[in-house]
């Protein structure tokens, strides 16, 4: 529906990016909150009880209490009335104590070549942090395009020959080197997801890749109302 808004009663599927309320008026947040018609935690209660049944295993309960404890511990000041967020760890912090706090010593770092300065200065970080690090970068293996499919015309440069991307060899290389958990730095998109469903152990983003933006996609959606307001002008 070009051109208008989602009437957000009208949408039989879970669609929370359209909810209007205020955090402190949704039911997902307020124990006496409301909800649209397509509010999930209203209408999809039996898969909500399936989802909560997964906590039940001992590991998994053990990270999800881990990454919650993680989460709050990134503000200050907690016990202040009234209490005002104050953020104060950043990314690659928080990826180090979550680690920590799993017992994690052997981490997996896949990234793009694009980023290799970065990749290092990370694994100098890791590497202070007291971690392993088993690096992958994603044209390891110097596979030809070929082997998929990929065209002249479709490399980036024609004319030349030009290695795959080959996200699944990264992970199942991580997989062969037991990492216990994985960070994923400026994967393509797709790449990344074949990463993900190949990889063994859990995975966490640093950053992803966005080629026009330095690496912050974010700033095309802050964007979006005034330089980057083809972003609601689709190509037909």
């Amino acid at each position: 529906m070009q051109g208008k808004m989602k009437n957000e009663n009208s949408i039989q599927y879970p669609a929370c990016a359209s909810c209007r309320l205020a955090a402190s008026k949704r039911i997902c947040m307020a124990e006496n909150g409301t909800g649209p018609k397509n509010c999930p935690t209203l209408t999809r209660e039996d898969i909500l009880q399936r989802a909560n049944e997964e906590y039940d295993a001992k590991a998994l309960r053990e990270f999800a209490r881990q990454a919650s404890i993680q989460e709050a511990e990134c503000y200050a000041n907690r016990h202040e009335r009234p209490y005002v967020l104050q953020p104060v760890k950043t990314r690659i912090e928080e990826i180090c104590e979550f680690a920590k706090k799993m017992g994690y010593r052997r981490l997996g770092l896949a990234f793009c070549i694009g980023l290799t300065n970065e990749a290092r200065m990370l694994e100098e970080i890791l590497t202070l942090q007291g971690f392993e690090t088993i690096s992958a970068v994603c044209k390891a293996g110097r596979t030809p395009k070929e082997t998929i499919g990929i065209k002249d015309e479709e490399k980036i440069y024609q004319g030349n020959d030009e290695s795959m991307c080959n996200p699944v060899f990264q992970a199942i290389l991580l997989n062969h080197e037991k990492t216990e958990f994985n960070i994923a730095l400026g994967l393509c998109v797709g790449h990344d997801s074949l990463f993900f469903k190949y990889s063994d152990a859990p995975t966490t983003v640093l950053a992803v890749k966005d080629r026009v933006t330095g690496h912050n996609p974010l700033a095309a959606l802050y964007l979006s109302g005034s330089y980057y307001q083809k972003l609601k002008a689709p190509k037909e």
